[in-house]
């Protein structure tokens, strides 16, 4: 008997990160690809009830007149990643799930963003709370349409510039009110998303360093509503190896005096990641956590810019100043390159999966247990990548 179909709705839907989702998932469900990349496909977590691949609908929203074929043809002439025949064999899915996707909103996403954006939507004038209602009015028509048992809703769009949650209500009652002021509610389109989501019970998940749904407001509205969510900035490469390797100072005692990584990349994500404003909350959330980890604070630096040549390659080069026995000074480098969105959509189909679950055991809240997913984990002062991990394999062995 087939089970009942599961929604996942990304936000930024044809992007880099979610057209290789959608294509990842369309050759799993084909049985086109093996596992590997697959966190949730590890032996530790083969006894969960975790959904399957076909189970899987996709539908989303985006502010560009593209498709999932036309992205992904893309990133295999321009970076030449993915595979032709691949996208051939799975161009009947993509085709179908580009049905789905609907127009998104560019409520303060700042003026990078939006000059990607059709230029249509640029005429589009909603307070914070009509955005919203159309938003929810998206989801429940994809959940109508295919008979859904549950949606999860993952942000997978472009950073947006910063914003000082200090300036925010703590409580939901109180932001609530504001939805319908435009002039006085400045939340962005990642926050717009997640409320949408939450309110209807839907989980969400924010893939990106854009707000979302880390105001205390917001994850009063997942508790009242009795549901989960997650964030933010996946963890994928750079930030990864730092989570794993200033561990490895802390236990030998060496003290790390500077660290200074320098990140060159050309997909969109980088092309946005140009604007300073937009830089900053990525830059931001890479920095974050070298501190927590060591206990104090060396001097650091963090460079992201746009290589335009590169395509979806991107390419680290890390220095790190450590002083040793005797005071000597000694230096360690290592450079990373990877496919930057091929790291992170296995990610994003893991989250998926364990997400569904843990709405199904009934969890709500805050769903810490990912935290070894996110740069910036939200509700999770612990940086370190082992013990991160060790947080998921413990709700695995609970669950």
């Amino acid at each position: 008997m087939p089970q009942d179909p599961i929604g996942v709705w990304l936000i930024g839907a044809h992007g880099g990160v979610g057209t290789t989702s959608v294509v990842g998932l369309a050759a799993l469900q084909r049985g086109l690809v093996d596992s590997t990349a697959l966190v949730s496909a590890l032996p530790q977590f083969s006894r969960l009830a975790l959904p399957n691949w076909q189970q899987f609908v996709v539908g989303g929203h985006d502010i560009r007149a593209t498709s999932f074929a036309e992205s992904a043809e893309n990133l295999l002439q321009v970076s030449h990643v993915l595979d032709a025949g691949h996208l051939q064999k799975c161009s009947r899915e993509l085709a179908k799930w580009d049905k789905n996707i609907q127009r998104g909103t560019l409520q303060n996403v700042g003026k990078t963003i939006e000059s990607l954006a059709d230029p249509a939507l640029l005429e589009t004038r909603e307070s914070p709370r009509d955005t919203i209602t159309r938003i929810q009015s998206d989801l429940q028509s994809f959940v109508s349409l295919h008979r859904l048992r549950q949606l999860v809703v993952i942000n997978v769009a472009s950073t947006e510039p910063p914003f000082d949650v200090a300036t925010l209500p703590t409580s939901w009652s109180e932001l609530n009110k504001q939805l319908g002021q435009p002039r006085k509610c400045k939340l962005p389109a990642s926050s717009l998303y997640a409320i949408a989501a939450l309110e209807l019970g839907f989980p969400y998940i924010n893939f990106t360093p854009s707000l979302g749904s880390a105001p205390a407001a917001i994850c009063e509205l997942a508790r009242q509503r009795g549901t989960c969510h997650m964030g933010h900035d996946g963890k994928t490469g750079e930030t990864l190896l730092k989570s794993v390797l200033a561990p490895m100072f802390a236990a030998r005692h060496l003290e790390v005096m500077s660290w200074v990584g320098h990140n060159i990349f050309g997909n969109l994500d980088g092309k946005v990641l140009d604007d300073p404003l937009n830089k900053k909350t990525k830059v931001t959330s890479k920095d974050s956590l070298l501190g927590q980890i060591l206990g104090y604070h060396p001097q650091t630096l963090v460079s992201i810019e746009y290589i335009q040549s590169l395509g979806d390659w991107k390419t680290a080069w890390d220095h790190i100043h450590f002083r040793g026995f005797l005071g000597t000074p000694m230096t360690m480098q290592f450079t990373w390159q990877g496919c930057d969105s091929l790291l992170a959509a296995p990610l994003v189909l893991d989250l998926l999966r364990f997400t569904c679950l843990a709405q199904q055991q009934g969890e709500q809240g805050l769903l810490t247990f990912l935290a070894s997913f996110f740069k910036s984990p939200l509700g999770v002062k612990e940086n370190n990548f082992a013990k991160q991990f060790a947080m998921l394999e413990a709700w695995a062995e609970k669950t």
